[in-house]
């Protein structure tokens, strides 16, 4: 199975990313999961974007950093990711972060829910957190 990972820039400048790095430890991560990253579609936009898609399909009026379209099956993943590079810039300086790094956070995130792994439930948010710290470590190395 190949791997078929695109980056795209929608309203925004493409953000300067390692990208094949990336693709490397993005496949690393989902075999980590016991799952195979088939086609998967990152799309960097800004909080209009991101706002419009979340009103749109996801019926939410709030920016977010990351909404995830999965098309999984079984063991392969796929899916279509939409990431506000605006929030994910709020975010980084609300938590005192550096922004590469997350952004790296969030592109795994997306990842991470495309595996199988939840965030909105009791007690899931930490399990999403773990599994994140995690992943960066892995990118880390």
């Amino acid at each position: 199975m190949r791997v078929n990972i695109q980056w795209l820039a929608d309203g925004v400048d493409m953000p300067s990313l390692d990208f094949p790095r990336l693709e490397a430890w993005i496949q690393d991560v989902a075999h980590l999961h016991a799952c195979i990253a088939g086609d998967i579609n990152y799309i960097f936009c800004n909080d209009s974007k991101i706002l419009e898609i979340n009103q749109k399909y996801l019926q939410h009026d709030y920016f977010t950093d990351i909404i995830t379209f999965d098309y999984t099956r079984g063991q392969l993943i796929r899916g279509d990711m939409f990431i506000s590079l605006d929030t994910v810039r709020s975010n980084a300086i609300l938590v005192g972060s550096e922004y590469d790094v997350e952004l790296q956070r969030v592109i795994i995130h997306g990842i991470l829910h495309l595996c199988g792994i939840d965030d909105k439930g009791p007690g899931e948010r930490e399990i999403m957190e773990h599994h994140e710290n995690e992943a960066l470590a892995l990118l880390e190395l």
